[in-house]
């Protein structure tokens, strides 16, 4: 058994299983029981709280096992803040795209302000498939430009990269926004910072696999999908 098959070593299920409801439940706003019922239809009998569970433990690892496999963005980033409700408090989720509409990172952050922006900035540049940005385009958040400012001086982000803010210019990224806010809606919220971060994880990462964003592989291949998230994780095909 390979390392990362052994991950699945003392689950009640099979690997296969486990990935399946991980990628049903990222990819489409269905509930944990929509995924209990589907189940059942395969004859396996599996409760809410432990498709859940598998959501918890198995999205942070497919977002951390993909990022090799990234194309290269674009060098036009769009970076745009939305909210998230979690246990009755709104938070905020950080998003970036490319103008191509690729996606290139994403932070969940408890404050909206200048010391999130940059952490926001550091995360996305610290990921190999991100380009070096010729521009960023953000709305009109206050948070942004002394974000920006510093991050330029300490060398985060290159002196070259042009800065725009305008209100209208991420309107592609509010588009973009909407595959994540179906599925918290769907969720109806979340119960806890940590939860809310594992599973927008796999929201975030089934949406760049169905995006196209893997190397050698077509936007919307399904079974080209499912073969290569169980190797990912070491699963014969």
């Amino acid at each position: 058994m390979s390392q990362t098959a052994k991950e699945f070593k003392y689950k009640q299920f099979e690997g296969e299983v486990i990935l399946w409801a991980v990628r049903w439940y990222c990819q489409f706003a269905i509930s944990y029981r929509d995924l209990v019922i589907m189940a059942e239809e395969r004859g396996l009998s599996v409760s809410h709280t432990t498709v859940m569970r598998w959501v918890h433990e198995y999205a942070p690892k497919l977002e951390k096992k993909i990022k090799h496999y990234i194309k290269k963005s674009g060098d036009s980033y769009r970076i745009d803040e939305t909210y998230i409700k979690i246990k009755g408090t709104w938070r905020y989720l950080y998003r970036a795209i490319d103008s191509h509409g690729n996606t290139l990172d994403w932070v969940l952050s408890v404050y909206r302000n200048k010391k999130a922006a940059k952490k926001f900035f550091k995360k996305i540049l610290a990921n190999k498939y991100c380009s070096a940005p010729r521009v960023i385009n953000v709305d009109k958040a206050k948070a942004f430009p002394p974000a920006f400012e510093e991050s330029q001086a300490e060398n985060v982000i290159s002196i070259s990269t042009k800065f725009r803010q305008q209100k209208y210019m991420n309107n592609i990224q509010e588009q973009d926004h909407r595959f994540t806010k179906r599925r918290v809606r769907q969720s109806q919220w979340f119960q806890s910072f940590h939860t809310a971060k594992c599973t927008i994880a796999g929201y975030e990462t089934m949406h760049m696999i169905r995006k196209g964003q893997v190397k050698n592989m077509a936007a919307n291949n399904v079974q080209a999908q499912v073969t290569f998230i169980n190797k990912l994780f070491g699963l014969a095909a």
